[in-house]
Parts: structure tokens; sequence; C-alpha cells
């Protein structure tokens, strides 16, 4: 299973093949670039910076770019997680220049259209859509529109979420990928033991809290067995899907995180070694997959 994120960076090979399907000045500089507006997350906003698809240019074309990307990502993977699938509804959409993301509008994507165009292609879409923040009714009759799972994971279950009840597993749904954690959280066994750290927005009490509702909805035991209650949690739940970091089941520390969004620098670096793939934590999986019908 693959990633395709929704954008693509100003200095990327695309932007420089193709500069006439994005927003951008004779230059060559974006007019409008890519974020999020305010939320319960952030009272700014996320500035991500990328420039804007020409929409009207790619849908003239039949979408001949994203089919493109679509056949070569395929080539690599059975199956693509389709990054910020929200923005394929709408998009906020920020004049270049701003320091913030509070300064934008919601624009209309293309949605349906370039949702069919790769279905015309591809048939059934081995698409995974990205729905984890604040998504709106129309996001998600989109998104079951073309029968495509969303996505669930179970470390924000627990704590100050609104959005917490929906990913608790007795909430899930068939049409789902569920995750203990993904590439963007802390792994499973760092969370628990960092719950709260750097975020200063949560008490020692609202991570005690946490702590407390986690235990009881997991009838957990034992704390350092947190990665594998997580593990079955996920394998034992209804979602057609279900996704363990290799992380988790090795039960590694925050040291193995993937990766720590808002950052650009010592990302992406973690790696496994051979040895570490024992026989024991083979027997362990096969066990709960056998259990519940994976």
């Amino acid at each position: 299973m693959g990633d395709v994120p929704i954008y693509v960076a100003h200095d990327s090979a695309d932007v420089w093949a193709h500069p006439d399907l994005f927003y951008l000045d004779d230059q060559g500089r974006p007019t409008v670039v890519s974020g999020v507006p305010p939320d319960y997350f952030s009272a700014t906003g996320q500035l991500w910076g990328n420039p804007i698809y020409r929409w009207d240019l790619l849908a003239a074309s039949g979408y001949k770019w994203w089919i493109d990307r679509f056949r070569a990502a395929l080539a690599f993977f059975d199956m693509a997680r389709l990054d910020h699938f929200r923005g394929f509804e709408s998009y906020w959409e920020v004049p270049a220049g701003e320091t913030t993301a509070i300064h934008g509008r919601w624009v209309k994507g293309p949605g349906e259209d370039l949702l069919s165009a790769l279905q015309n292609v591809f048939g059934e879409l081995p698409i995974v859509a990205e729905n984890l923040g604040v998504i709106t009714p129309p996001v998600e009759r989109l998104r079951q529109q073309f029968g495509l799972p969303g996505m669930s994971l179970l470390q924000f279950a627990f704590g100050n979420d609104p959005q917490g009840p929906s990913f608790r597993p007795h909430n899930y749904t068939h049409d789902l990928a569920a995750y203990t954690g993904g590439h963007d959280n802390d792994t499973t066994v760092g969370w628990w033991l960092s719950a709260g750290a750097g975020d200063s927005t949560r008490t020692p009490e609202d991570v005690h809290k946490e702590h407390d509702f986690a235990r009881a909805y997991l009838n957990l035991r034992d704390d350092s067995e947190i990665n594998w209650v997580m593990i079955r949690a996920v394998l034992a739940s209804v979602a057609d899907v279900a996704i363990v970091p290799l992380q988790d089941v090795l039960g590694l520390g925050r040291a193995a995180r993937m990766n720590l969004p808002g950052t650009i620098s010592g990302n992406w670096k973690w790696r496994y070694r051979p040895a570490a793939l024992s026989g024991e934590l083979s027997a362990r999986l096969r066990s709960l997959v056998t259990l519940y019908d994976r």
C-alpha cells in the first residue's frame, strides 16, 4: 500500500514539466498556495505552501496528468492512500505571501468528475481515502459514492478530540482501514509513554484521564502490552482493512517514529533490522489474524 499526496512541491519535476497546470505568475512563482483553515488543533490553520492545480485545464485534458500519476503509483503498489481526500471535494486556497492560513477561502474541487475519470481507466479504485480531521457530509458522500474506505486511528479514540467516539472500534463501519496509528503518529508505545509531551494544550490531568479511559476501554491489565492490546482491538474490529505499523509489532518507542508533522528534517529515516523479525512475533500475529478471520 502506497501513498499519493494531494499536492506536489513547487520545486518538483511535475511543476517544472507542466507549469501551465498550476497557478503561477510569469516568473513561475505560485499566486495561491495550499493549506487548511484554523480549526480545533490550530488557531492559524496550516500553511502548506504547495502550488494549487488549475483544475479547469486538468479537466480539459480528461485529467491525463492525474491518470498518469495513478498509473505510476500503481506500478509500485496494490493500493494507495489518497492524501487529504477532503481537498478533492473543496480545498482551502491561500494567497501567496501570507504567513498563516487564516486568510484563505474554500474553492470547489474536482470531486466526482476526477474520480469518475480515474474509475473509467482503472475500474474499481484501489484507494483508501484519508478522511481524518474535520470532514463535512459532502466529503463523506463523495467517498461513499465511489466505495472508498475511510481511515480510523485508534490512538485518537481516548483523548479530548471531539471526534474521539468515531475512532472507537465499537463505532467502526466495514468501509474503513483501521490503524493502531499512522505514519504521522508516534508509535503506540511512544504515544503511551509520552502522551501530551510537547503539547501545551494538554495538562497532566488530561493525560491521566486519557490513560484511565484507554485502560477501561481496552481492558488493559499490563501497560507493557499496550501495543499488542491495541493491535488486537484493531484486528478484532469490523473494519474491512486493518493496518499495523511494524514499529507497533516490534513494540518500539518514540525513537522509531516515522514522521513528525510540521518538521522538515529527521523524518522517514527509521528502518528495521532483519533479525528483529522473529518467529515468535510471526506466530503471535498469525494467531490473531487467524482468530479474527483476517
